[in-house]
């Protein structure tokens, strides 16, 4: 009989004796089939063409005694980048939904190569988005999600996105505490490979796809 791992729940260690108060939640790996709360970016990696439809096909009739669906306000995503070297390769993206704030950490700016030591310049961006995090007063959980892309293993990937994401939630976590708001639930998880927001085959587009998310829902207004 196979069992599934349930998640971990555990006191945030190594931040500094500031950021104990923070609790960590460790995702058990999963199938990505099987995960109950993807990361916004899950999807297809890149928009298809439109599909061509005939105005004038009787499949977009209703059949008789048919009803429209209830109607349905769409989740509007704005997308901001920070700091492009070009438009297409940003080294950070805001997007802000109808419901939730992510940002992405291009994981060349935040580490080193193929590690999960951050650079020099790392600490001063995630601080900031602490500091996004205290000014809005968030009190849902904040998920801190690592991604890499296909090339390696894919257990290799695993634990590096694992790694690279406790590596930001250990400075998110800190900075959080030297504001005053250390009561946070966090969610740090690595899904390697899992969910590219852009094709594998070019280095482009290998290059978004190493990143690490910091998700956040912001209280209603």
């Amino acid at each position: 009989m196979t069992r599934t791992p349930q998640p971990r729940r555990a006191v945030a260690a190594g931040a500094g004796a500031t950021a104990t108060a923070a609790v960590l939640v460790l995702v058990c790996a999963l199938p990505a089939g099987a995960d109950p709360n993807p990361p916004p970016s899950a999807g297809e990696p890149t928009p298809s063409a439109p599909v061509q439809i005939d105005p004038k096909s009787p499949d977009l009739k209703l059949p008789e005694g048919a009803t429209l669906a209830p109607p349905k306000v769409l989740d509007i995503v704005s997308v901001t980048d920070q700091g492009s070297v070009s438009a297409s390769q940003p080294e950070e993206r805001q997007e802000t939904s109808n419901t939730t704030v992510t940002y992405a950490l291009q994981a060349e700016v935040v580490f080193t190569k193929d590690s999960a030591k951050l650079s020099p310049s790392a600490t001063s961006r995630i601080q900031a988005i602490a500091g996004d995090i205290n000014a809005k007063h968030v009190t849902s959980p904040i998920r801190v999600f690592g991604f890499t892309d296909n090339l390696g293993s894919s257990a290799h990937g695993e634990v590096l996105s694992k790694q690279r994401a406790t590596a930001v939630y250990n400075v998110l976590a800190a900075q959080l505490a030297s504001l005053g708001d250390p009561d946070h639930t966090f969610q740090v998880r690595g899904y390697g490979e899992d969910y590219p927001i852009a094709d594998n085959s070019s280095e482009s587009g290998r290059r978004e796809n190493r990143r690490v998310e910091i998700t956040f829902t912001p209280p209603a207004s």
